[in-house]
């Protein structure tokens, strides 16, 4: 499962209260399944960045979250990737808690120009390796 904010920065959920507009035709969350050999694509919109009120002028990067099943729904993993190159990076609480560098580098996309299909989207490889 997939989730985010629109590129305004709002999600389509009650608790968000930003002012930022709602998109009607988006809803911001989807799913997608692997192929057979765990390969995945997800076609999106690339999510605004918004502010989450912990202190003063704090701003969460653009980012989207993950919800990776495995056999059962007790095998749930909850992550999210970033985009590179967001200014705001630096500054995010979240990603900043991940003790080391190497592991917050694994939570950043990449620039994917083989997937960025001509005049309709950029693309992004985000790998995710669960085991190795």
């Amino acid at each position: 499962e997939i989730w985010q904010a629109n590129a305004a920065g709002r999600y389509r959920h009650a608790v968000d209260q930003h002012n930022a507009p709602l998109d009607p035709n988006f809803t911001g969350a989807g799913r997608c399944v692997t192929n057979d050999r765990g390969e995945y694509r997800y076609l999106t919109i690339k999510p605004g960045a918004y502010p989450w009120l912990n202190h003063p002028n704090a701003w969460r990067p653009a980012h989207i979250h993950l919800s990776l099943f495995g056999p059962s729904f007790v095998t749930r993993l909850v992550t999210q990737f970033f985009f590179p190159g967001d200014p705001l990076i630096p500054l995010d609480p979240i990603l900043n808690s991940v003790p080391t560098k190497s592991g917050r580098e694994r939570l950043m996309s990449s620039y994917a120009h083989d997937v960025s299909e001509q005049e309709f989207a950029l693309g992004y490889r985000f790998d995710i390796v669960l085991h190795g």
